[in-house]
Order: C-alpha cells, then sequence, then structure tokens
C-alpha cells in the first residue's frame, strides 16, 4: 500500500476509533470523506500547522460539522496542536476534540459548524473578505491577498434554505477562488434521501452561476486532483466538486443510516481494520504517515517564510498601503469615547437616523467597514455613503447588496469577521432577526463583534401591521449569552451603542426606531453602563423609578413632569442595554436603582419578560402581551399605553402597593 492510501485510511481508523472510545458521534463522514480531506490537505491546502492564524493561510470550513473527527484527524496528522490524547477524549470536557468544531478552542478550526448550512454561508463570507482585501491591497508583482476558501457539506447542508440563499450569492459575485466539496452519499438520519431530497443538484448550482464538476469514486484521489485544479483554474466562477462517496466505507454498514450518527461498535471498528488492512494498535499511525504528513507540513511552514519575504518587499515598494494592510489585520481601534463628533446631535431624528450617521462618522475612521442589508438599506439607513458598492466588478467596494437573504447575511457577516482584516456589519427590520437567529446565535458563541442593524424596532411600524412589529423579539436576542442588545433612546446613546459594538468581544444589535425621538441633554457615554440616570429626583431617594429603553423613554420623561405636579418625585432610568448594565458592579447598579425603592414603573413596546427582575413585587410593567396592529403609529401607541397618563396611572398603582 503507497503512503497516499496509508495516509487516508490512518483518518478512516483514528475516526472511527476516537467515536468508538467516547460511544458517540458520527463516523459515516469520516469514513466516506477521508480521501477528500486528504487531498486537499497534502496536494492543495495552503497552510501552516506552526501559524495557523496566518493571514493568507487557506481557509478550510466543514460545514458538515457532525462529521468533526474527519477534521480532527487531519489536523492531528498534519501537525496542529492536536494530541493523540485530545482524540483519544474525543466528546470529553477539557479537551481540543468537541463534539462540533469550534472556532477559538481548537487550532485550525476556522468557525464554528454543526447546524447545517451555516458553514457554506461562513465560507462564502470569507471568500468575500479574500476578495475585497485583495482588491484593496494587492498591486502588480505583489499578490499579499491570494488564498482559497474550501468548505465540505453534505446532504443536509444542501437541504438547509440558507445553503441556497448563500451559493446564490456566491454565483452573482462570482466568488471564483470559493471551492466547495459536496459529498454525495444519499443517506441522512432517517435513511436514504430519495424521500425528501432528489433534485439535480449540478443543475441547480449551474443555474446559480458555478462551475460544477462530479467525482463519480470518492476514493479516486486522482479524480479529485483534477477537480480540484479545474476549480483553482475557474477564476469567475464558485466551483462544486460533487463527490460521489458511501457512508461509512470500509465497514460492514456501508451505505446505510444506521453508521450517520452513531459508533459502529467494536466488532464493526475490528472488520473496518480488516477490511483495511490495518494491523497497527488504536490511535496508533505508521512511520512512514507521520513522515509523509510532517514533509508536507514542512511544505507550509515554507511557503509561509515566502510570504513574509513577498511582505517586507511590498513594504519596500507600497509602504503606505502596508502600514494599512497592518492596521486592517491588527484589530485595534482608536479610543472613541472622546471623539465629541461621533455625540453631535441637536435635533429629533429616529435612531435608524442617529444611526447612520454615526456609522458614516465611523466610516471615515475604519477604512475596513463592510457591510449592508437585506434589500432595504433606504429603510434601515446602513449605506455609507462616501463607499462604492461591493459587486463581482467592483470588489473593492464596500456597500454590500445582501438580496433578500438575511439568514445567509447574517452568517456571511459572520464569515467576513472570521476571516479577519474587516468590521462587518449587516442590517435588516427587527422582525426579521427571526431569520437570522441561528447565525446570530453563532456569532455570540464564537465572540465575533459583528454588529446587526435592526431598524422598526417596535409597534411603531405603524401601518405594517402586525406581521411586521416585533414583540417577542428583543427578549429572544437577549435571552442569547454573550450578546449585547442595544436600544438607544437617542443620537448620543446611539453613538455609544455603535462605540461598544466595535469594542470587545461580543456581537451587538443594534435595534434601531423608524419614528423621530427627542434628543435628551443628559444621554451620552453612560450608556455605555448599560442603564444610567437620565433625569434624577429632587430628593435623595426618589419615590418612584421609571425605567425604560427607547422610544419608551419619551412618556417616561413627560410623565416625570406630571407626577412633579401631583407631588410624586420620579427617577427617569434609560436602560438601553440590560446586558451591559447586568456588567456593572452592584454598587453602581444599586446607585442607579435603589433597592429601597420599590415603586417601579418598566416601560418597553416588547414582551414584558425583561422586565420582571426590575420591577420587583410592588413594581408596573408597560410591555406587549399581544400582537400589534395595523394602524398609525400615535395611535398604537396610544392604544398599547405607551403614553405619560398610563405610566403615570402605574406609578401610582405600584406606589400603592408599597
Amino acid at each position: 500500500m503507497n503512503v497516499r492510501q496509508q495516509t487516508v485510511d490512518a483518518i478512516r481508523v483514528l475516526s472511527a476509533d476516537a467515536i468508538q472510545k467516547a460511544n458517540s458521534g458520527h463516523p459515516g463522514l469520516p469514513l466516506g470523506s477521508a480521501p477528500i480531506g486528504y487531498t486537499l490537505f497534502a496536494d492543495f491546502l495552503k497552510f501552516n500547522p506552526k501559524d495557523p492564524k496566518w493571514d493568507d493561510r487557506d481557509r478550510f470550513v466543514l460545514s458538515a460539522g457532525h462529521g468533526s473527527m474527519l477534521l480532527y484527524s487531519l489536523l492531528y496528522l498534519f501537525g496542529y496542536d492536536i494530541s493523540k490524547e485530545d482524540l483519544m477524549n474525543f466528546r470529553q470536557l477539557g479537551y481540543k476534540t468537541p463534539g462540533h468544531p469550534e472556532y477559538g478552542h481548537t487550532p485550525g478550526v476556522e468557525t464554528t459548524t454543526g447546524p447545517l448550512g451555516q458553514g457554506i454561508a461562513n465560507a462564502v463570507g470569507m471568500a468575500v473578505a479574500e476578495k475585497h482585501l485583495a482588491a484593496t491591497f494587492n498591486r502588480e508583482g505583489y499578490p499579499v491577498v491570494d488564498h482559497y476558501t474550501y468548505a465540505l457539506c453534505g446532504d443536509g447542508c444542501l437541504e438547509e434554505g440558507i445553503s441556497y440563499e448563500a451559493c446564490s450569492f456566491a454565483g452573482t459575485h462570482k466568488l471564483g477562488k470559493l471551492i466547495l466539496f459536496y459529498d454525495d452519499n444519499d443517506i441522512t438520519i432517517e435513511g436514504d434521501t430519495d424521500v425528501t431530497f432528489d433534485e439535480d443538484i449540478a443543475l441547480r448550482f449551474k443555474a446559480q452561476g458555478w462551475q460544477v464538476q462530479q467525482v463519480d469514486d470518492a476514493n479516486d484521489l486522482d479524480a479529485i486532483r483534477r477537480a480540484v485544479r479545474k476549480a483553482k483554474a475557474e477564476e469567475e466562477k464558485p466551483s462544486l466538486i460533487i463527490c460521489k462517496s458511501i457512508i461509512g466505507y470500509g465497514s460492514p454498514l456501508a451505505g446505510s443510516q444506521d453508521c450517520h450518527g452513531a459508533p459502529l461498535g467494536e466488532k464493526n471498528v475490528q472488520k473496518l481494520r480488516d477490511n483495511l488492512g490495518w494491523t497497527y494498535p488504536p490511535f496508533e499511525v505508521p512511520d512512514e504517515v507521520t513522515e509523509h504528513c510532517g514533509a508536507i507540513a514542512h511544505k507550509g511552514a515554507s511557503r509561509e517564510g515566502k510570504w513574509k519575504k513577498l511582505f517586507k518587499e511590498y513594504e519596500q515598494a507600497y509602504p503606505e498601503l502596508a502600514a494599512l494592510y497592518k492596521q486592517y489585520m491588527s484589530g485595534e481601534l482608536p479610543d472613541l469615547k472622546n471623539d465629541a463628533d461621533l455625540f453631535e446631535f441637536s435635533k429629533p431624528d429616529a435612531t435608524r437616523g442617529t444611526s447612520a450617521a454615526v456609522l458614516n462618522k465611523l466610516a471615515d475612521i475604519f477604512p475596513n467597514m463592510i457591510g449592508g442589508s437585506a434589500d432595504l438599506a433606504p429603510s434601515n439607513k446602513s449605506n455609507m455613503k462616501k463607499r462604492s458598492d461591493f459587486s463581482a466588478e467592483n470588489p473593492a467596494g464596500s456597500n454590500i447588496h445582501f438580496g433578500i437573504r438575511e439568514h445567509a447575511m447574517a452568517a456571511i457577516a459572520n464569515g467576513m469577521q472570521l476571516h479577519g482584516g474587516l468590521h462587518a456589519y449587516c442590517a435588516t427590520f427587527f422582525i426579521f432577526s427571526d431569520y437570522m437567529k441561528h447565525a446570530m446565535r453563532l456569532s455570540a458563541l464564537m465572540h465575533l463583534p459583528v454588529v446587526y442593524i435592526l431598524t422598526h424596532d417596535s409597534i411603531g411600524v405603524g401601518e405594517d401591521g402586525p406581521t411586521h412589529e416585533p414583540v417577542e423579539q428583543l427578549i429572544a436576542l437577549r435571552s442569547i449569552p454573550n450578546m449585547k442588545v442595544y436600544r438607544p433612546a437617542d443620537g448620543k446613546e446611539t453613538a455609544a451603542a455603535w462605540i461598544s459594538a466595535l469594542t470587545g468581544n461580543a456581537p451587538t444589535a443594534l435595534v434601531l426606531t423608524r419614528q423621530n425621538l427627542p434628543q435628551y441633554e443628559n444621554s451620552g457615554l453612560d450608556a455605555l453602563k448599560g442603564g444610567y440616570i437620565l433625569a434624577d429626583s429632587d430628593k435623595a431617594v426618589p419615590d418612584v423609578l421609571l425605567i425604560a429603553t427607547g422610544s419608551e423613554v419619551e412618556p417616561c420623561m413627560k410623565a416625570k413632569e406630571l407626577l412633579k405636579n401631583k407631588g410624586v418625585d420620579a427617577r427617569v432610568v434609560s436602560m438601553p442595554c440590560i446586558e451591559e448594565f447586568e456588567k456593572q458592579p452592584q454598587s453602581y447598579k444599586d446607585a442607579v436603582l435603589p433597592p429601597e425603592v420599590k415603586a417601579r414603573v418598566c416601560v418597553e413596546a416588547g414582551s414584558p419578560y425583561s422586565w420582571y427582575r426590575y420591577a420587583g413585587e410592588a413594581g408596573e410593567i408597560v410591555g406587549m402581551s399581544t400582537f400589534g396592529a395595523s394602524a398609525p403609529a400615535n395611535k398604537l401607541f396610544e392604544m398599547f399605553g405607551f403614553t405619560a397618563d398610563n405610566v403615570v396611572e402605574k406609578a401610582f398603582r405600584s406606589l400603592n402597593k408599597v
């Protein structure tokens, strides 16, 4: 047996052994796709295992993340910082081999995958980033940004709607350095795909502007190599390589759904060994395989060395561009808190409008801002006015038209952010965050500071009616760990929200109004603390606390004056970001919301569930426990009780409980 085939079989047996020892996992894909993974790493992938974050490496995304042992076996054999003990403790706490690949946890893992289809869209985002950065920085003779994005998916990824959205976008934008392998084994958990999925995938991708090739036998290493070479030669189209494989290849369960998501069993693992002629003990590989993979990894290190030499020459030839490139890739931010220009607002405006003003000021500061909207830029006000549009013809542009593809948009933004060198944002109506939810969740899980501009934030949408009026979305996003949800009350709070969004390691949802709001004298940087005193009482201890976010701060400010005329001293607390408020020291939180003040009214045009912890036993909540309706916004706010008079009534009701 030659060393190439030995290495393929090593990948198979290592994967089967790890899954069997864990008594948990998905052996089918690693056994069937091992030749694809091997050929990519051995013959094409530009990587250096000693520097897995090298800027100009090729990216490989395992979209079918349930087949994680394929990736871990490859990373182990090709010299990444993954030990035999990690393989032996697959899916166990404290090791680098979790059940699905996790970005930031395992060296060499480019993105967190597992939810099917997400990885394809992430890969599209990475390819967008590469194309944009190449257009920005490359000069004749100096291809400092020149790498490919590869992804491997299965039937399940292509059944998910997000894959259609993302691949349509990729074809339209001619992402020629994106190559997708399709592990076509015709099996999902419930059995043969004929019962759900019998479309012509080749025609589907051709219709979306992709080059399509077929490899009839995934075990044919030469055929895979030829296909990848042809894919790389096609510069105008992304490429799909359909590899006809057998799930669970080499085992007695080959071709059956029984090997998709469960260990093979000890007897079947032994039969796999016998069928492959594998005589080595579990987790042992022959020296020839180790030396073969080590030599390939060494070539990768040499390629990075050549790139560094090229970049030094680039610095001499184009010092300003090289300095800008370093600025892009460093991710460092200036101190925006002292930039008074960001906080200049005087006239009433919708927070979607103040967000647009801040975004365009930030675009002057950060040339690597990139993003756009799902066909709603004029309504979201998410265009950078001095920038051109990203397109197949103009990849240096940075305003992206995502089309009506909210789910893929969010995942593509994740991919751009993961690539490095860019500040990614995307925009749509708040109600459509439901379409984006899983990608937003993955932003939070991966600690990616993607900015989500979500406008038309409440029943203030008005005449469009309940289908477009978000009521439960705030609590949904607030429930995501590591997600910051900002609902600013005016321009200065919006500026603070943007500053918060660009700093730290968390995604931020900017939840913004359609309708105009006043500008407040005492708002500003305190919004970075999540909650603060916007208008204080005359007494050392107020009679009642009025707590609100966004547009509902206005009726609270008016209610404060009405209550004063009735002899009640109120404090207005603006709470634009509950997540940031909860990070503050208890002493600060108690200073803003004194525990001894039991009379409280919490006001927000959304689900009341965010507010019980702040209302307490005596507090009142003005929120939405039903869907909205179709009518002018002012009529709806009156109908549902978001008025100063109702806040006053609730304040007295709360005072009477104390």
